[in-house]
């Protein structure tokens, strides 16, 4: 196992690696000189070239390249062009903001989206069947922005019980997590039945009914854990999906996290701290993939690592 866990960490260098290009070719991939940009246009050429020794563009794209990937092996993504402040200082807050808001609206998907699955797959074809499926393709096709705003509208302006905007409290907290978990748990009830009903027609299934197993072993403890593996990826899909899709959801309920520091960094082409947001998303979504290719050894022993 450790020996899978080592290799598959050493696989994910040259991904990692590519990311950093990927970031590092933000700044040359925009129109025009970036200095220029930053500065704006009326900018007096002095200014300008200052921008551009700050930031190092007079050197030749290698040097500056090295010096950017010297910079993040030493935990040094630059400064923020509108505060002077590190990058790394500017996205510290703001991205425990959004982690936190993934991961509770990753865990209100989970839990919906298997009991809509398993329930859909035991009960398939009859009417609870049905109507699951169809919430779920409403969940699915309903935009997160326009639910966000009609939870608003019912549960913080008509009825005054949640709170419509900020994060902290979990009055703040919940009209944003539902928001995000819908979709989320939609598209998890529709893999857990799928992926249900293939192993509950299976011949080892067959044989545990045959043998008077209870229905709600067979179900939990030997259909539920082999179906879980086709789930789980796309969980962790869906959590990643959620660190860089946040970006309406925040906006609608004023949250201060990653998605709106993003869009005002792109607004005031502040583009370090766009370099180092999206550097930091990335990586932890290869984080988050290497840890489910690990767990589905502990899902299925089956399966070899090797």
């Amino acid at each position: 196992m450790m020996k899978f866990i080592v290799r598959r960490i050493i696989q994910t260098i040259p991904v990692v690696f590519g990311v950093t290009i990927l970031v590092f070719s933000l700044m040359h991939l925009i129109p025009g000189d970036p200095a220029q940009v930053i500065a704006g246009e009326s900018a007096p050429e002095k200014t300008v070239e200052q921008i551009r020794e700050r930031l190092g563009l007079n050197d030749p794209l290698p040097v500056q390249y090295g010096k950017f990937l010297g910079n993040i092996l030493q935990g040094d993504l630059g400064d923020s062009v509108r505060s002077s402040r590190p990058v790394l200082d500017e996205i510290k807050h703001r991205f425990w903001i959004t982690v936190e808001l993934a991961v509770y609206s990753t865990i209100l998907s989970v839990f919906l989206g298997l009991i809509a699955g398993i329930i859909s797959a035991v009960r398939h074809y009859t009417v609870s069947d049905v109507l699951i499926m169809i919430i779920a393709l409403f969940g699915l096709s309903m935009p997160n922005f326009w639910l966000g705003l009609m939870l608003i509208q019912k549960f913080a302006i008509d009825w005054k019980l949640l709170d419509s905007s900020g994060w902290g409290t979990w009055a703040q907290a919940i009209l944003p997590i539902i928001t995000l978990g819908t979709s989320g748990a939609a598209i998890i009830a529709r893999m857990t039945r799928s992926s249900m009903l293939e192993v509950i027609n299976q011949d080892y299934i067959r044989t545990a009914r045959a043998k008077g197993v209870r229905e709600r072993v067979v179900i939990y403890k030997h259909a539920l854990k082999n179906a879980l593996i086709p789930v789980v990826t796309v969980v962790g899909l869906e959590f990643g999906a959620l660190l860089g899709g946040t970006v309406l959801t925040e906006s609608v309920f004023a949250i201060n996290g990653m998605g709106r520091l993003v869009i005002d960094a792109i607004r005031a082409r502040d583009f370090p701290i766009v370099q180092g947001a999206v550097l930091i998303i990335a990586l932890l979504f290869v984080l988050v993939n290497l840890v489910v290719d690990i767990s589905y050894r502990y899902l299925n022993k089956r399966i070899e690592l090797e």
